[in-house]
């Protein structure tokens, strides 16, 4: 591979994959589970310290071992092949390409903004509904198998970035750092608007009034909050760590992706130094925006609002149409214009995310492949430009199939807990290489060890343990497929061991 990533290439891949569609989205659910102002901007703080220190532990793991394929790397060489596989066959199963089609079919979504033809209601060839299985806490199905002119510009979009990057890394970079560009911009002007011209009397009197009473109002220690149990389950109450923890969800799906610059190792100029300094700049700005746009989002819309409400005033951040926050304060701040705005913003977002996340996605294939854990074929280099061509192929091909199953919404829900552990796990492989191999050179030292590193490993442990308790939905199915990667792995490993 080619040392072609400077340090802005590698800090946008960084940022661009971060920022997606969920920023623009999910503080409606915040808002409606936890609700209370305070706790809607703590639940981004709480994601922010947990990528800061994320970020913080990995960039020494990235200056030992600066190799393409990045976390699948780290946790092989610490805690054993199996587990590096397990996490390469989840990424290649749901993180990555569930992410890559979701942020695809938005970008089609939202298309239709301008184009009405685009629609996920607009069939062009409808094969299945699948009805709803509810399976104890989860209900499973419940989807549409087909094309439709949204899942179908995803599919476009999916497969034109595979194309692109695998025509060097130069112009897969390049493009990434036009896009991250764009959508810093964006953001910043997102930002700028909500905080100044936007403010609205309203919404500050709803949510800031009486000398921040209503910020802090259900954000207290004695206060408790209705959260349902599964599906269908019993509503229970909970104090303020439970419910923060239950809000992750949302929030740390919406920072996913920070580790996307570790599969790319092998191709960033001067990785002991650029790696973990690309972390720290892309989890720190992007943690910045997502703050300071939630208090901005605040500061237009009250967050309490009226399901029915027929103005986006009314129905506030909790029920903003389909969710929509984004659009719902643009559309405060310039009218009817503002949905055309937003969309636009959320276009060059989720465009810049996908081919962040395309990028380097199939580094980890690669990986893989080069220790016999995937097809032969993915391990080899495109002998001109030097990119896991194969690789970029087969991702996009199971991203499309994702695209017309209808099923990567409901992957999406089994993304975080996931992820969650394999990030847990890779933090306790820091402390497992400090004794396993003490004297390998680490140009960079975890920032806060070993307190930062344990801190993480308690706060993603108390997440984890409370999905289980209170959101079985999101976890036990994303347990399973992990599980099933172990027949997997003892397939491939045997394999390996005939050739």
């Amino acid at each position: 591979m080619v040392q072609t990533l400077g340090l802005f290439s590698s800090t946008a891949l960084v940022a661009g994959s971060m920022i997606g569609s969920g920023i623009f989205l999910v503080n409606a659910d915040i808002a409606r589970t936890t609700n209370s102002p305070a706790l809607v901007v703590g639940a981004w703080v709480v994601t922010g310290v947990l990528t800061m220190i994320g970020a913080l532990s990995y960039g020494e793991l990235a200056a030992m071992m600066p190799k393409a394929g990045g976390q699948y790397v780290y946790l092989r060489e610490a805690l054993g092949p199996m587990w590096g596989f397990l996490y390469g066959w989840t990424l290649f199963m749901v993180i990555q390409t569930g992410t890559i089609a979701a942020v695809c079919v938005a970008f089609g979504k939202f298309l239709g903004v301008f184009f009405p033809t685009i629609s996920t209601t607009h069939w062009l060839w409808h094969i299945a509904h699948v009805p709803p299985i509810k399976l104890g806490p989860m209900v499973l199905g419940n989807m549409d198998i087909g094309v439709n002119t949204a899942n179908l510009t995803g599919i476009v979009i999916v497969f034109l970035l595979a194309v692109v990057n695998m025509f060097g890394l130069k112009l897969g970079a390049l493009i990434q750092n036009i896009f991250t560009s764009a959508k810093a911009l964006s953001m910043a002007a997102l930002i700028l608007l909500t905080l100044t011209v936007g403010r609205n009397a309203t919404a500050l009197a709803a949510n800031f009034g009486s000398s921040m009473g209503e910020f802090w109002k259900n954000a207290g220690w004695n206060a408790m909050h209705p959260v349902q149990v599964g599906v269908g389950g019993p509503i229970v109450l909970v104090n303020l760590v439970v419910v923060l923890a239950v809000v992750q969800v949302g929030s740390l799906f919406s920072s996913d992706a920070w580790n996307n610059i570790t599969f790319t190792a092998g191709e960033v100029k001067n990785p002991r130094r650029n790696i973990p300094l690309s972390l720290v700049l892309g989890t720190g700005f992007v943690t910045t925006v997502y703050i300071l746009a939630t208090i901005g989002y605040l500061m237009v819309l009250p967050m309490h609002g009226d399901p029915h409400g027929t103005t986006a005033l009314a129905r506030g951040i909790q029920y903003a149409a389909e969710d929509r926050v984004g659009t719902a304060a643009l559309e405060v701040v310039f009218h009817s214009s503002g949905a055309y705005l937003m969309a636009a913003a959320i276009m060059v977002s989720t465009f810049g995310c996908a081919n962040g996340l395309s990028l380097a996605g199939a580094r980890v294939y690669y990986a893989m492949s080069q220790d016999g854990l995937f097809f032969k074929s993915v391990g080899k280099l495109n002998e001109k430009y030097k990119t896991p061509a194969t690789g970029l192929i087969v991702q996009a091909c199971w991203t499309a199939l994702l695209c017309i199953s209808g099923s990567y919404s409901q992957l999406l829900d089994y993304i975080i807990f996931a992820a969650l552990i394999f990030y847990m796990l890779t933090i306790v492989g820091l402390f497992v290489l400090r004794v396993k191999r003490p004297e390998v050179s680490r140009p960079y030292k975890a920032v806060g060890y070993p307190v930062l590193p344990a801190i993480y490993i308690v706060m993603a442990s108390w997440i984890c343990f409370v999905l289980l308790r209170y959101k079985p939905q999101y976890t036990w199915p994303g347990l399973g497929i992990v599980v099933l990667g172990i027949p997997v792995y003892l397939f491939w490993s045997r394999r390996a061991v005939s050739q």
